[in-house]
Protein backbone atom coordinates (compact mmCIF):
# COMPACT_ATOMS: atom_id res chain seq x y z
CA UNK A 1 0.00 0.00 0.00
CA UNK A 2 3.09 2.46 1.01
CA UNK A 3 4.04 2.02 -2.77
CA UNK A 4 1.35 2.42 -4.55
CA UNK A 5 0.67 5.68 -2.29
CA UNK A 6 4.13 6.68 -3.08
CA UNK A 7 3.52 6.74 -6.62
CA UNK A 8 2.12 10.26 -6.72
CA UNK A 9 1.33 11.78 -10.12
CA UNK A 10 2.12 15.13 -9.50
CA UNK A 11 6.21 14.13 -9.25
CA UNK A 12 5.19 12.06 -13.11
CA UNK A 13 3.90 15.28 -14.74
CA UNK A 14 6.89 17.42 -13.01
CA UNK A 15 9.27 14.89 -15.07
CA UNK A 16 7.54 14.35 -18.28
CA UNK A 17 9.18 18.13 -19.10
CA UNK A 18 12.84 16.57 -18.72
CA UNK A 19 12.12 13.68 -20.05
CA UNK A 20 10.44 15.45 -23.54
CA UNK A 21 13.51 18.02 -23.83
CA UNK A 22 15.70 14.47 -23.77
CA UNK A 23 13.61 12.80 -25.74
CA UNK A 24 13.99 15.71 -28.64
CA UNK A 25 17.90 16.13 -28.07
CA UNK A 26 17.93 12.62 -28.74
CA UNK A 27 15.52 12.32 -31.34
CA UNK A 28 17.59 14.73 -33.25
CA UNK A 29 20.21 11.73 -32.80
CA UNK A 30 17.74 9.78 -34.45
CA UNK A 31 17.60 11.46 -37.82
CA UNK A 32 21.26 10.43 -38.31
CA UNK A 33 20.70 7.18 -37.73
CA UNK A 34 17.61 6.89 -39.77
CA UNK A 35 19.61 8.02 -42.51
CA UNK A 36 21.82 4.99 -42.20
CA UNK A 37 19.47 2.45 -41.24
CA UNK A 38 16.05 3.77 -43.54
CA UNK A 39 17.96 5.61 -46.67
CA UNK A 40 21.10 4.22 -46.88
CA UNK A 41 20.43 0.60 -45.45
CA UNK A 42 23.47 0.70 -43.63
CA UNK A 43 24.00 -1.04 -39.97
CA UNK A 44 26.24 2.30 -38.79
CA UNK A 45 27.49 1.53 -35.62
CA UNK A 46 30.03 4.30 -35.42
CA UNK A 47 27.45 6.41 -34.02
CA UNK A 48 28.13 5.51 -30.16
CA UNK A 49 31.46 6.68 -30.91
CA UNK A 50 30.31 9.64 -32.88
CA UNK A 51 28.03 10.69 -30.29
CA UNK A 52 30.59 11.05 -27.20
CA UNK A 53 32.69 12.89 -29.91
CA UNK A 54 30.45 15.48 -30.33
CA UNK A 55 29.68 15.68 -26.73
CA UNK A 56 33.70 15.85 -26.09
CA UNK A 57 34.72 18.32 -28.52
CA UNK A 58 31.83 20.62 -27.44
CA UNK A 59 32.35 20.48 -24.03
CA UNK A 60 36.63 21.25 -24.21
CA UNK A 61 36.31 23.52 -26.90
CA UNK A 62 33.38 26.07 -24.85
CA UNK A 63 35.95 25.86 -21.84
CA UNK A 64 38.58 26.68 -24.24
CA UNK A 65 36.40 29.83 -24.80
CA UNK A 66 35.14 28.97 -27.96
CA UNK A 67 31.58 30.23 -28.34
CA UNK A 68 28.89 27.58 -28.34
CA UNK A 69 27.60 27.73 -32.06
CA UNK A 70 31.14 27.50 -33.25
CA UNK A 71 31.43 24.93 -30.85
CA UNK A 72 28.77 22.25 -32.22
CA UNK A 73 29.77 23.60 -35.97
CA UNK A 74 33.28 21.99 -35.38
CA UNK A 75 31.73 18.34 -33.41
CA UNK A 76 29.46 18.29 -36.12
CA UNK A 77 32.71 18.01 -38.49
CA UNK A 78 34.90 16.07 -36.22
CA UNK A 79 31.50 13.74 -36.24
CA UNK A 80 31.63 13.66 -40.40
CA UNK A 81 35.17 13.04 -40.19
CA UNK A 82 34.62 9.79 -38.18
CA UNK A 83 31.97 8.64 -40.81
CA UNK A 84 34.01 9.45 -43.81
CA UNK A 85 36.56 6.56 -42.05
CA UNK A 86 33.43 4.10 -41.70
CA UNK A 87 32.35 5.21 -45.21
CA UNK A 88 36.18 4.41 -46.29
CA UNK A 89 36.61 0.95 -44.50
CA UNK A 90 33.81 -0.20 -46.11
CA UNK A 91 34.44 1.02 -50.17
CA UNK A 92 38.01 1.20 -50.06
CA UNK A 93 39.02 -1.71 -48.09
CA UNK A 94 35.68 -4.15 -48.36
CA UNK A 95 35.51 -4.77 -44.84
CA UNK A 96 31.08 -5.41 -44.14
CA UNK A 97 29.00 -2.48 -43.10
CA UNK A 98 28.68 -3.71 -39.49
CA UNK A 99 32.67 -4.40 -38.90
CA UNK A 100 34.23 -1.63 -40.16
CA UNK A 101 31.65 0.72 -37.84
CA UNK A 102 32.39 -1.22 -34.74
CA UNK A 103 36.33 -0.58 -36.00
CA UNK A 104 35.59 3.23 -36.03
CA UNK A 105 33.97 3.04 -33.16
CA UNK A 106 36.42 1.04 -30.81
CA UNK A 107 39.14 3.74 -32.43
CA UNK A 108 37.54 6.66 -31.18
CA UNK A 109 37.54 5.59 -27.59
CA UNK A 110 40.59 6.28 -27.50
CA UNK A 111 40.23 9.60 -29.63
CA UNK A 112 37.74 10.90 -27.51
CA UNK A 113 39.86 10.19 -24.10
CA UNK A 114 42.80 12.18 -26.10
CA UNK A 115 39.99 14.97 -27.21
CA UNK A 116 38.96 15.42 -23.40
CA UNK A 117 42.37 15.33 -22.09
CA UNK A 118 43.18 11.47 -20.99
CA UNK A 119 39.95 12.47 -18.61
CA UNK A 120 37.05 9.67 -18.36
CA UNK A 121 34.72 12.71 -18.06
CA UNK A 122 35.05 16.65 -18.15
CA UNK A 123 32.33 18.95 -16.70
CA UNK A 124 30.87 22.03 -18.18
CA UNK A 125 28.74 23.93 -15.91
CA UNK A 126 25.76 26.55 -17.09
CA UNK A 127 26.48 28.61 -14.74
CA UNK A 128 29.94 29.33 -15.96
CA UNK A 129 29.41 29.07 -19.77
CA UNK A 130 26.62 30.49 -21.90
CA UNK A 131 25.33 27.30 -22.96
CA UNK A 132 22.15 27.20 -25.17
CA UNK A 133 20.73 24.30 -23.64
CA UNK A 134 20.59 23.03 -19.90
CA UNK A 135 18.97 20.83 -16.99
CA UNK A 136 18.46 24.02 -14.86
CA UNK A 137 16.45 25.42 -17.73
CA UNK A 138 14.18 23.03 -19.18
CA UNK A 139 11.59 25.18 -20.47
CA UNK A 140 14.07 26.95 -22.75
CA UNK A 141 15.83 23.51 -23.26
CA UNK A 142 12.39 22.08 -24.75
CA UNK A 143 12.28 25.31 -26.98
CA UNK A 144 15.86 25.02 -28.72
CA UNK A 145 15.03 21.52 -28.58
CA UNK A 146 12.27 22.17 -30.90
CA UNK A 147 14.52 24.62 -33.38
CA UNK A 148 16.68 22.76 -33.80
CA UNK A 149 15.02 19.47 -34.70
CA UNK A 150 12.60 21.73 -37.18
CA UNK A 151 15.78 23.45 -38.80
CA UNK A 152 17.23 19.74 -39.41
CA UNK A 153 14.25 18.03 -40.53
CA UNK A 154 13.55 21.27 -43.01
CA UNK A 155 17.35 20.66 -44.20
CA UNK A 156 17.04 17.13 -44.60
CA UNK A 157 13.80 17.63 -46.18
CA UNK A 158 15.42 19.85 -48.91
CA UNK A 159 18.53 17.63 -49.38
CA UNK A 160 17.47 14.50 -50.07
CA UNK A 161 15.11 16.42 -52.52
CA UNK A 162 18.09 17.31 -54.78
CA UNK A 163 19.67 15.11 -57.35
CA UNK A 164 22.81 14.30 -54.76
CA UNK A 165 20.26 13.47 -51.72
CA UNK A 166 18.18 11.38 -54.73
CA UNK A 167 21.34 9.27 -55.36
CA UNK A 168 21.69 8.58 -51.61
CA UNK A 169 18.22 6.86 -51.53
CA UNK A 170 18.76 5.83 -54.54
CA UNK A 171 21.76 3.44 -53.52
CA UNK A 172 19.71 2.54 -50.73
CA UNK A 173 17.07 1.05 -52.77
CA UNK A 174 19.07 -0.73 -55.47
CA UNK A 175 22.46 -0.25 -55.26
CA UNK A 176 23.36 -2.58 -58.43
CA UNK A 177 20.62 -0.69 -60.18
CA UNK A 178 22.12 2.98 -58.85
CA UNK A 179 25.67 2.22 -60.41
CA UNK A 180 24.32 0.60 -63.54
CA UNK A 181 22.41 4.04 -64.05
CA UNK A 182 26.20 6.06 -63.70
CA UNK A 183 25.79 6.91 -59.98
CA UNK A 184 29.10 5.86 -57.73
CA UNK A 185 27.70 4.23 -54.96
CA UNK A 186 31.02 4.44 -53.29
CA UNK A 187 30.84 8.02 -53.12
CA UNK A 188 26.98 8.19 -52.20
CA UNK A 189 27.85 5.46 -49.29
CA UNK A 190 30.71 7.68 -47.49
CA UNK A 191 28.69 11.02 -47.93
CA UNK A 192 25.62 9.05 -46.32
CA UNK A 193 27.73 8.13 -43.56
CA UNK A 194 29.68 11.79 -42.87
CA UNK A 195 25.63 13.41 -43.02
CA UNK A 196 24.39 10.85 -40.52
CA UNK A 197 27.38 10.83 -38.11
CA UNK A 198 27.69 15.09 -38.12
CA UNK A 199 23.92 14.45 -36.90
CA UNK A 200 24.62 12.18 -34.02
CA UNK A 201 27.95 14.37 -32.70
CA UNK A 202 25.36 17.35 -32.80
CA UNK A 203 23.62 15.35 -30.58
CA UNK A 204 26.31 14.45 -28.52
CA UNK A 205 26.58 18.16 -28.18
CA UNK A 206 23.31 19.02 -27.37
CA UNK A 207 23.25 16.21 -24.68
CA UNK A 208 26.89 17.29 -22.96
CA UNK A 209 25.12 20.70 -22.49
CA UNK A 210 22.07 19.28 -21.08
CA UNK A 211 23.68 17.02 -18.77
CA UNK A 212 26.51 19.83 -17.88
CA UNK A 213 29.82 17.24 -19.11
CA UNK A 214 30.75 14.96 -21.06
CA UNK A 215 32.15 10.92 -20.41
CA UNK A 216 33.76 8.49 -22.66
CA UNK A 217 30.65 5.86 -22.07
CA UNK A 218 27.72 8.67 -23.11
CA UNK A 219 27.57 7.21 -26.36
CA UNK A 220 27.26 3.57 -24.91
CA UNK A 221 23.69 2.18 -26.15
CA UNK A 222 23.26 5.23 -28.39
CA UNK A 223 22.51 3.35 -31.12
CA UNK A 224 20.03 1.46 -29.27
CA UNK A 225 18.06 4.57 -28.47
CA UNK A 226 18.01 6.04 -32.10
CA UNK A 227 16.82 2.41 -33.54
CA UNK A 228 14.17 3.07 -30.64
CA UNK A 229 13.28 6.48 -31.79
CA UNK A 230 13.05 5.00 -35.30
CA UNK A 231 10.62 2.29 -35.04
CA UNK A 232 8.73 3.72 -32.65
CA UNK A 233 8.33 7.05 -34.42
CA UNK A 234 7.39 5.01 -37.48
CA UNK A 235 4.74 2.71 -36.04
CA UNK A 236 2.78 5.74 -34.53
CA UNK A 237 3.04 7.18 -37.85
CA UNK A 238 1.91 4.35 -40.00
CA UNK A 239 -0.82 3.91 -37.44
CA UNK A 240 -2.45 7.27 -37.38
CA UNK A 241 -1.60 8.51 -41.23
CA UNK A 242 -1.07 5.37 -42.78
CA UNK A 243 -0.64 5.84 -46.78
CA UNK A 244 -0.11 9.63 -46.02
CA UNK A 245 3.22 10.15 -44.55
CA UNK A 246 5.36 11.73 -46.55
CA UNK A 247 9.27 12.40 -46.09
CA UNK A 248 8.72 14.99 -43.79
CA UNK A 249 6.34 13.89 -41.77
CA UNK A 250 8.24 10.33 -41.24
CA UNK A 251 11.25 12.36 -40.30
CA UNK A 252 8.90 14.54 -37.61
CA UNK A 253 7.72 10.95 -36.80
CA UNK A 254 11.22 9.71 -36.25
CA UNK A 255 11.54 12.57 -33.36
CA UNK A 256 8.32 11.74 -32.06
CA UNK A 257 9.63 8.07 -31.30
CA UNK A 258 12.78 9.65 -29.36
CA UNK A 259 9.99 11.77 -26.72
CA UNK A 260 7.95 8.55 -26.87
CA UNK A 261 10.99 6.63 -25.60
CA UNK A 262 12.03 9.17 -23.10
CA UNK A 263 8.64 9.44 -21.97
CA UNK A 264 8.16 5.87 -21.39
CA UNK A 265 11.90 6.05 -19.47
CA UNK A 266 10.61 8.46 -17.18
CA UNK A 267 7.62 6.48 -16.28
CA UNK A 268 9.60 3.78 -15.60
CA UNK A 269 11.36 5.52 -13.07
CA UNK A 270 8.54 7.37 -11.54
CA UNK A 271 7.10 3.63 -11.13
CA UNK A 272 10.47 3.08 -9.29
CA UNK A 273 11.94 0.10 -11.32
CA UNK A 274 15.49 -0.67 -11.20
CA UNK A 275 17.57 1.95 -13.06
CA UNK A 276 19.96 -0.06 -14.17
CA UNK A 277 17.59 -2.48 -16.29
CA UNK A 278 16.68 0.31 -18.07
CA UNK A 279 18.73 -1.14 -21.21
CA UNK A 280 16.07 -4.28 -20.93
CA UNK A 281 13.31 -2.60 -21.15
CA UNK A 282 14.66 -0.48 -24.10
CA UNK A 283 15.71 -3.70 -25.42
CA UNK A 284 11.91 -5.17 -24.91
CA UNK A 285 10.06 -1.81 -26.30
CA UNK A 286 12.51 -2.12 -29.30
CA UNK A 287 11.60 -5.69 -30.18
CA UNK A 288 7.86 -4.81 -29.88
CA UNK A 289 7.50 -2.22 -31.84
CA UNK A 290 9.20 -3.88 -34.87
CA UNK A 291 7.21 -6.95 -34.02
CA UNK A 292 3.82 -5.08 -34.76
CA UNK A 293 4.42 -3.80 -38.29
CA UNK A 294 5.12 -7.81 -39.46
CA UNK A 295 2.30 -9.06 -36.63
CA UNK A 296 0.01 -6.85 -38.60
CA UNK A 297 1.32 -7.85 -42.02
CA UNK A 298 0.73 -11.33 -40.82
CA UNK A 299 -2.59 -10.80 -39.77
CA UNK A 300 -3.89 -8.70 -43.06
CA UNK A 301 -2.37 -12.03 -45.07
CA UNK A 302 -4.16 -14.18 -43.20
CA UNK A 303 -7.47 -12.43 -43.47
CA UNK A 304 -7.24 -11.85 -47.18
CA UNK A 305 -6.55 -15.87 -47.19
CA UNK A 306 -9.66 -16.68 -45.19
CA UNK A 307 -11.41 -14.28 -47.84
CA UNK A 308 -10.61 -15.74 -51.00
CA UNK A 309 -10.95 -19.18 -49.02
CA UNK A 310 -14.66 -17.80 -48.51
CA UNK A 311 -14.87 -16.66 -51.97
CA UNK A 312 -14.07 -19.96 -53.19
CA UNK A 313 -15.82 -21.50 -51.32
CA UNK A 314 -19.28 -19.39 -51.53
CA UNK A 315 -18.40 -19.97 -55.98
CA UNK A 316 -17.78 -23.51 -55.62
CA UNK A 317 -21.87 -23.87 -53.87
CA UNK A 318 -22.95 -21.34 -56.81
CA UNK A 319 -21.39 -23.85 -59.38
CA UNK A 320 -23.01 -26.89 -57.81
CA UNK A 321 -26.46 -24.86 -57.64
CA UNK A 322 -26.38 -24.01 -61.30
CA UNK A 323 -25.64 -27.53 -62.38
Amino acid sequence: MSYILSLNPEYLLKALPGGIAQGLIWGIMALGVYVTFRLLDFADLTVDGSFATGGAVTVMLVIAGVPVPVALLIAIIAGMAAGIVTGLLHTALGIPPILSGILTQIALYSVNLHIMGMAANQALSVQKYDLIISLMHVQKSILVGCLFTVAIIIILYWYFGTELGSSIRATGCNPAMSKANGININFTKVLALALSNGIVALAGGLVAQYQGFADINMGRGAIVIGLAAVIIGEVFGDALLRKHMNFALRLAFVVLGGVIYYIVVVVVLWLKLNSNDLKLFTAIIVAIFLAVPYLQGKRKSSFARTAKMSEALVNSLNNKEVK
